[in-house]
């Protein structure tokens, strides 16, 4: 039934969901960070390859227009060389020889005409100009010419250019029909037979119709191309479409001044490339009409937005995109089917590793068919249902734990719903306690499921808690009991100690803090009896700061670990009742809590008094301690109950004005007030004879101090503690005065 699964299907068929594919936040972080350094490193390899695809068809484009940029240079100069050729071929055209030897309106007509006919056959002639030999114009084809005067190195009488040569000019511009057009003249020496000047003929011809004629054979339409002087100035290519910034677009500015980077780099190499963040730049250095007296020098350039060539690069862009997105897709799915791949061996080992130890271990577990009888059991089952193995195979699960009808019926509802279940069972009569759940599985065989059942002895658990019950129960006494901790703080309390301090049920108050100030100034103390004795009893009397309203007998029992060392308290409390003789004080007389103090308020009431009060005061310590009554510590009892007896009779007959104090175990401190040193001994006598009465007076021992010069309340009380060592060694009444007079 149950057949060893692949890795393909470990995530389906699972015992517990553990077995799963458990994706950690590591190996989320891990694919994370590898996807992304591959998208990362994608991208910027494909803006890099569109980085250089572009700058490569930059480059390409730069090649090739350098090279149409030599290729025009070269037809412009031949062209250039034509015209001068043609000028020639005009100057000694026959129409031109009989006009000059005839000068006749007839031969001129002629003349004219003939002209006419030239300007309108070739587009690049703008107009032919007479001049005798005086450089005077004589005849014209038209007049946008009029301002144009012979060079001086032509009608010289230092003749240094005649006959077969042509004189060509700068490029200039003019103005036709309000159209600024650049040009250049070409100027013939017209020669009688003996080298004598007869005239001059001068042809206009167009700059602009010259580029035109050689343009479209070579560049783009939409390609610039331009024409710049010696010094940057424009000579032609100024109809741009969409020109880039700071180039020139209007004839006669200057590139130097719109654009200094780049004409600096002209004027410094013969050819060359530019590149800018908008464009990329063709230049080359050329020479037309080049003659004896000068050289004619210009630029021709060409330029491309880069946002022309990326338009050209656009589907490749596309191209490239989508291959880097195809190569991110497949290579992050590549990265997770290895990771899936090996978190799914992994499952598929642990699902091999809990299958196997699923019978091994310290849990009670069964296997069981769909139809509740148990097909395997582990040794941890059989051993807390007390039976052999063998002994439950095949046998029913309801049988085997024992259970109720409808609670075997709630078991298999769950488990054809898919859910967990769970529940705690009784086997033999209570004598055995477990918790039962049981988790839906499958195989691959849809038809086939089974039920994972594990359970736990929880006989002592059961009992623990029970037993926990009672020990509550017994708890909630009607005296009021708490646990604390060795400081004080409060770990578990009953409802006789809640409502008696008026706390919360969840209260961690402080003991001290809940047993008012006089409890927490004796803290000390009562710390040094529990780790003395163990245990600790007193009273602490209400007043206007505490919780209570009566005062409560205490008692404190120190509970200690293994090692010796107190562990916890168990403070138990019980509301005092007073003797018959305390109630039957007179009524003039104060209440208990507020006759006997401690020490600290003693000295607080002292420091109320004036000096001259102080001046007639004694201060009387009584050590109410027999010589080795204390030897043991339970003897420590039978001290404090002698002292509560002697506070008894001291407060019966306390005067009024005097205050007595608690000081320490066996010790009282008395404040005398209205006395002086005799008064003070013979009150002292009387509570020696008072106390003989009650058989109290044993090991009895009085130190007076008197108030002779100021003092603090230390310096008194150590006085008087001067008193009471000369008392103890003295022997005889044991009542001794120290400091009761000036010296």
């Amino acid at each position: 039934m149950f057949k060893r699964q692949t890795n393909k299907n470990v995530s389906k068929f699972l015992l517990i969901s553990a077995q799963d594919i458990q994706w950690s936040r590591q190996q989320v972080l891990a694919l994370l960070s590898q996807v992304s350094v591959m998208l990362i490193s994608i991208v910027i390899f494909t803006t890099l390859l569109l980085s250089l695809g572009e700058r490569r068809l930059q480059e390409d484009w730069a090649a090739k227009r350098y090279s149409e940029l030599q290729t025009v240079g070269t037809l412009a100069s031949d062209k250039v060389n034509f015209l001068q050729f043609r000028t020639q071929a005009f100057s000694k055209a026959e129409l031109m020889n009989q006009y000059l030897s005839n000068p006749s309106e007839l031969q001129k007509e002629k003349l004219l005409k003939n002209w006419d006919g030239l300007l309108t056959h070739i587009p690049e002639l703008l107009g032919l100009s007479l001049f005798d030999p005086q450089g005077n114009p004589r005849l014209k084809t038209t007049n946008a010419f009029d301002n144009v005067a012979l060079p001086t190195v032509v009608v010289s009488h230092d003749k240094t250019m005649g006959g077969n040569d042509i004189y060509s000019s700068q490029i200039q511009f003019v103005s036709i029909n309000g159209k600024l057009i650049p040009y250049v003249y070409q100027l013939a020496w017209i020669e009688n037979p003996d080298q004598s000047i007869r005239g001059y003929l001068v042809t206009y011809n167009s700059i602009s119709e010259v580029l035109q004629t050689i343009k479209p054979a070579f560049f783009n339409h939409h390609s610039p191309l331009l024409l710049f002087g010696s010094q940057g100035m424009l000579y032609a290519g100024a109809s741009q479409e969409q020109p880039l910034k700071k180039i020139p677009t209007t004839l006669g500015s200057s590139i130097q001044q719109t654009y200094p980077e780049l004409w600096q780099q002209m004027a410094n190499t013969n050819f060359g490339q530019y590149h800018n963040e908008l464009g990329t730049f063709v230049f080359l250095k050329v020479e037309l009409a080049a003659n004896n007296s000068a050289i004619r020098e210009y630029y021709l350039m060409s330029y491309i937005r880069h946002e022309d060539i990326a338009a050209r690069f656009e589907q490749w862009r596309y191209i490239l995109i989508f291959f880097g997105v195809l190569i991110g897709s497949l290579a992050t799915a590549l990265l997770y089917t290895r990771h899936r791949y090996q978190l799914e061996k992994n499952a598929n080992v642990n699902s091999i590793n809990l299958a196997s130890s699923l019978f091994r271990n310290q849990q009670s577990c069964l296997i069981v068919n769909s139809s509740g009888r148990v097909l395997k059991a582990n040794r941890q089952a059989a051993k807390t249902l007390s039976v052999e193995i063998e002994a439950l195979l095949e046998r029913r699960l309801q049988r085997v734990l024992q259970l109720e009808d409808d609670v075997y019926q709630s078991l298999t509802d769950a488990m054809e719903n898919g859910k967990h279940w769970q529940e705690i069972v009784s086997i033999d009569e209570d004598s055995c306690t477990i918790t039962v759940s049981a988790q839906p599985g499958k195989t691959q065989l849809k038809s086939e499921r089974y039920w994972v059942v594990t359970f736990e002895n929880i006989t002592e658990l059961t009992s623990a808690k029970q037993q926990g019950y009672f020990y509550q129960l017994l708890s909630e006494s009607n005296v009021a009991t708490a646990l604390t901790d060795t400081n004080g703080q409060l770990l578990k309390f009953n409802h006789k100690f809640k409502k008696l301090l008026d706390i919360e049920a969840d209260s961690q108050d402080n003991v001290m803090e809940l047993l008012g100030k006089e409890f927490s100034q004796q803290w000390a103390d009562i710390n040094s009896r529990l780790s003395l004795q163990g245990k600790w009893k007193g009273q602490i009397f209400a007043d206007a700061d505490t919780r209570f309203a009566n005062s409560l007998k205490a008692s404190i029992q120190a509970e200690h670990n293994l090692d010796g060392e107190i562990e916890y308290l168990v403070v138990t409390l019980q509301i005092l009742k007073l003797q018959k003789s305390l109630q039957q004080l007179p009524s003039q007389q104060a209440p208990l809590s507020s006759m006997v103090v401690p020490l600290s308020e003693l000295e607080v009431h002292f420091s109320t008094l004036t000096e001259p009060n102080r001046e007639q005061t004694c201060l009387l310590i009584m050590d109410i301690n027999p010589e080795g009554l204390i030897s043991h510590i339970s003897d420590i009892d039978h001290l404090e109950k002698r002292q509560k007896d002697i506070e008894m009779q001291l407060l019966i007959d306390l005067p009024i004005g005097f205050q007595i104090a608690h000081w320490r175990l066996g010790s009282l401190v008395i404040l005398l007030t209205s006395s002086d040193s005799v008064q003070a001994h013979k009150y002292a006598m009387s509570i020696m004879d008072r106390l003989e009465q009650n058989e109290l007076n044993e090991g009895i021992n009085i130190g007076i101090a008197g108030y002779p010069e100021p003092q603090s309340f230390e310096h008194y009380l150590s006085n008087a503690e001067v008193a009471l060592k000369r008392a103890k060694q003295t022997g005889n009444q044991n009542i001794c005065q120290a400091f009761t007079r000036k010296a």
